[in-house]
């Protein structure tokens, strides 16, 4: 009897979960950009959400919404979309639980993330941080259709691609990071600590892992990718800026905002597994014979 053949399941279900994670983590996000943006003295997070309820009402803490779907649509989507693609297509069945197989795979995965939701990224980016602006510098976007046509219009095209390079690093480093620990996580508890492969707790605990992982190793790219992206004039790369800021802030700079990071990243990755789970589960947008 043929060995049975794993499902190839839809290349969407990473950004349909992606979306769904954005819609419940959003305030999170929120306050984590603007963390990162801030100048020292900084905040904590808790102080963050509570300046942005008493100046904007729970309203702000949804500010730029419209730009962080986009960003799942893109950006999420690519880079988990490319991923199945290559576990189902490309790297053989029996090697898809090898890391060294994985990585290469999500980093390719990831950069073509970084690069095709690096539109989106800025804008969401700016709206999330604009009431911080003085008001003569805030963009006032009304949404992120209006926010791209206006960066088109008034600053040229390649503007939507500032900041690539710490964005294409970071789309590596993320994807890397949260799929494949997850990945690898989820096979462990399976095949050596005899965890249910359909349990929601084995979901839970690798994507909680994977949230882990990710939040420290992409930090540093996700700090100087914020800061690049929200500044109104650009005199050096992101390598120069990264260098500048460990200089007049120290190390710890490049692990700023860490656990607001994490407390975004952690329901967010969990959210993005369970629904993908749940989609593979019930088998949506699949043929059933």
């Amino acid at each position: 009897m043929a060995n049975k053949q794993p499902i190839k399941y839809p290349w969407w279900y990473g950004g349909a979960g992606g979306i769904v994670a954005c819609l419940a983590t959003h305030p999170l996000d929120l306050a984590k950009v603007r963390l990162q943006a801030a100048h020292m003295p900084k905040p904590n997070i808790f102080q963050m959400v509570e300046t942005i309820l008493k100046q904007e009402g729970l309203k702000g803490l949804y500010s730029g919404l419209s730009a962080s779907i986009l960003r799942q649509c893109t950006y999420t989507t690519a880079r988990f979309g490319c991923y199945d693609v290559m576990k189902n297509n490309i790297i053989p069945h029996d090697q898809l639980n090898n890391t060294w197989m994985l990585l290469p795979a999500s980093m390719i995965s990831g950069a073509i993330g970084g690069l095709v939701g690096n539109p989106a990224d800025i804008v969401n980016i700016r709206m999330q941080n604009d009431t911080q602006l003085p008001i003569e510098q805030r963009r006032s976007y009304k949404n992120a259709l209006s926010g791209l046509t206006t960066i088109i219009k008034t600053e040229g095209f390649k503007k939507l691609f500032t900041g690539l390079q710490p964005n294409l690093i970071r789309g590596c480093l993320m994807t890397a990071s949260q799929a494949v620990t997850y990945d690898i996580a989820k096979n462990h508890m399976v095949t050596k600590m005899g965890m249910n492969p359909s349990n929601k707790k084995t979901h839970f605990t690798a994507s909680l892992i994977a949230s882990l992982m990710a939040t420290t190793i992409c930090s540093p790219a996700d700090v100087i990718k914020t800061r690049v992206m929200n500044a109104h004039k650009h005199h050096e790369t992101a390598w120069t800026g990264m260098v500048n800021s460990v200089k007049r802030e120290g190390p710890l700079f490049l692990f700023r905002g860490w656990l607001p990071s994490f407390i975004r990243l952690g329901p967010n990755t969990i959210i993005i597994f369970l629904t993908a789970e749940q989609l593979k589960k019930h088998k949506v947008g699949l043929k059933v014979n």
